[in-house]
């Protein structure tokens, strides 16, 4: 694949941010990914030297689930602003490629059900650092990217300390650290990746609850002819370990808290001049205890200079 289309395909962050989650008594909220962000791109790759931008604006429309998979009548909608610069260093470390990157995801939620009031509510999440970045050029067309992304309790809202009338806070007010893992193969146009993170969260101190370690991969089957792109998506992400904490007995005794998602969607490029447009649908097809349904994200990408 030719630099000039790599810079705005790899230009994302390779983080995530945010899609609720709740326990059985709904301590736990907002997952540290936010599922399928990062389809579309050549993930195993960084941009040449410089500094880019992206944007993702994401809306979601989802169901809760129980954890046998039945929906369970509460509904959240969002939008999520997830601005993004990274800075591609032209440094090399340990034979790869070094970049840093931050952002600062800005989310509109609203819960719905059982006869709530409205409680739609704009604030922010977690502020995302992602102190290291480093990818290496494989042998056979194959690109190995490594990263850890920081998760700080900064939001404007979380659990214990929503402001009147809020039903869901804008935040999950704990760290989360995000080590990830991404492999792309790109040849004459084609883009097989697949975009891994594992967040381990810790505990956090206004409910002395902890989320379970999770698993979460975003896939891209894609082909570049010309200025367009088209391909297929899919994500999936899996809770490992169980939650601790006020409130954990109780949800293991519902039959368990551990989430599991599933999607796949199509998804369509276009290269307006420095920028790279690029719309990705996905469909939920599989929930269990969690929040699940659709998405809709039209990603933005491009180089400052």
């Amino acid at each position: 694949m030719k630099p000039s289309k790599m810079i705005v395909q790899a230009a994302s962050v390779a983080i995530a941010c945010l899609l609720p989650h709740f326990s059985a008594n709904g301590q736990e909220l907002w997952d540290p990914h936010l599922r399928g962000v990062n389809e579309g791109l050549a993930a195993g790759v960084l941009p040449p030297k410089g500094v880019y931008g992206v944007l993702n604006n994401y809306w979601t429309w989802v169901d809760k689930y129980d954890h046998n998979g039945d929906k369970t009548g509460l509904r959240v909608r969002a939008l999520i602003e997830l601005p993004e610069v990274l800075w591609s260093t032209g440094l090399k470390v340990f034979g790869a490629d070094y970049a840093v990157a931050i952002a600062q995801p800005i989310d509109y939620t609203t819960l719905s059900g059982d006869g709530l009031p409205p409680n739609g509510r704009w604030g922010t999440f977690n502020t995302i650092l992602v102190p290291g970045q480093l990818s290496w050029a494989l042998p056979n067309n194959l690109h190995l990217k490594a990263s850890l992304a920081v998760y700080l309790p900064t939001g404007s809202s979380s659990p214990r300390r929503l402001p009147s009338g809020t039903y869901l806070g804008a935040a999950n007010g704990f760290w989360t650290l995000q080590p990830g893992l991404a492999l792309s193969w790109l040849r004459n146009g084609w883009n097989l990746s697949m975009d891994a993170t594992y967040a381990y969260n810790f505990r956090n101190p206004d409910t002395q609850y902890k989320s379970g370690q999770q698993l979460a991969i975003d896939y891209t089957v894609a082909k570049t002819i010309g200025k367009w792109t088209i391909g297929l998506g899919g994500y999936q992400e899996n809770q490992l370990s169980d939650d601790s904490g006020s409130g954990a007995a109780a949800c293991a005794q519902t039959g368990g808290c551990r989430a599991s998602n599933y999607g796949i969607g199509p998804l369509l490029g276009y290269q307006l001049g420095k920028v790279k447009l690029m719309a990705i649908y996905n469909h939920g097809f599989h929930t269990t205890s969690d929040v699940g349904g659709d998405s809709f994200n039209l990603r933005l990408s491009f180089p400052f200079q």
